[in-house]
């Protein structure tokens, strides 16, 4: 296997210029999120929801000393802990959303795409009516519906997943969709219409693979929206209880009435890390959506090549010039 195919390497090889430094940024950022949220019962201080250790209770809005050093909260809790494992709650978030929207969203997609008729209409109908509902007012809907507005862990995350995957369904369906009814009149899917291969076959082994290459760009946006979205339910009082897991939203929530009070280190530390998380998933993915557009991706190249070798930019300008000569000549 060779390993500059891989997904991001191969990326990282096309970028130059401004292109690469922003994939990179944002690759250091995400890795950052997804290791913190990985290894959180390792790099967490303390639990979430502890408020004491062997020397006694922690204290209330502590500021930031050696022994917490981002303070304590109005409720006596570790900022930097409930940090690190609101980093665990976002990142299975993350997953479980995406992962049902991609599962749905392309499955629709290839049906929409390859069959058509009524069954298409039908679906890009709905598909058009989701996007009059606001993403935060549809999250709000579905987790009063799904957990009666605040929920343990599991019923949370499933609350805020199923919210999110009501909305981004959509925008996978219609790329699948697009790309199934290209590939469908493709020579080699009426080649395997003709040699007789099952449809499931077809649409797992040639349309599928051909209709899912823009996907990774939506994903990683996707992704930064999730965040948001999340943030903001636990922000207005429909998220995760305390006492369940940690997240972000919610110690925002908690952090407004001391701002106030001169008690800053509650509300700036899970502010930067949404701002964090979300900037990192934004620049892979902006950055892979300019890899991806040829007109982009060639002239950062053309650029990139201009400053590197100038003699060779140069003697193009003369040849050019030549050609334009000869031409007014005759």
């Amino acid at each position: 296997m060779n390993w500059r195919r891989l997904p991001i390497i191969s990326q990282l090889r096309q970028s130059v210029g401004l292109q690469r430094g922003m994939l990179i940024v944002g690759l250091v950022l995400t890795g950052l999120f997804m290791v913190t949220a990985t290894f959180a019962p390792i790099l967490a201080p303390y639990g979430f929801s502890q408020l004491r250790d062997e020397s006694g209770a922690f204290g209330t809005t502590q500021p930031p000393s050696a022994a917490h050093p981002f303070g304590t909260t109005v409720g006596g809790y570790d900022v930097l802990s409930r940090m690190i494992w609101g980093s665990q709650t976002a990142l299975i978030v993350i997953v479980v959303a995406v992962a049902m929207s991609i599962f749905l969203g392309v499955l629709l997609g290839l049906i929409s795409g390859y069959f058509g008729g009524w069954i298409d209409r039908i679906l890009v109908v709905i598909a058009d009516a989701i996007y009059a509902f606001p993403t935060l007012l549809l999250a709000i809907v579905m987790s009063i519906v799904i957990s009666g507005g605040r929920s343990d862990l599991v019923g949370g995350v499933f609350a805020a997943a199923a919210s999110i995957t009501v909305v981004f369904i959509p925008q996978y369906f219609r790329v699948v969709r697009a790309e199934a009814a290209r590939v469908r009149s493709e020579a080699f899917v009426e080649a395997a219409r003709v040699i007789g291969t099952p449809t499931w076959r077809i649409l797992l082994t040639h349309v599928l693979r051909n209709s899912t290459r823009t996907l990774p760009l939506i994903l990683t946006l996707n992704a930064a929206e999730a965040i948001l979205t999340l943030a903001g339910l636990g922000f207005i009082g429909f998220g995760i209880e305390p006492s369940s897991a940690a997240e972000w939203g919610y110690d925002l929530n908690r952090a407004v009435a001391d701002v106030s009070s001169g008690v800053w280190w509650t509300a700036i530390f899970p502010g930067v890390a949404i701002v964090i998380v979300v900037l990192g998933l934004t620049l892979v993915g902006e950055s892979l959506n300019d890899l991806a557009d040829p007109r982009l991706r060639t002239r950062a190249r053309l650029g990139g090549a201009g400053r590197r070798k100038p003699a060779e930019q140069t003697e193009a300008l003369v040849v050019a010039t030549t050609v334009a000569a000869e031409g007014n000549k005759q």
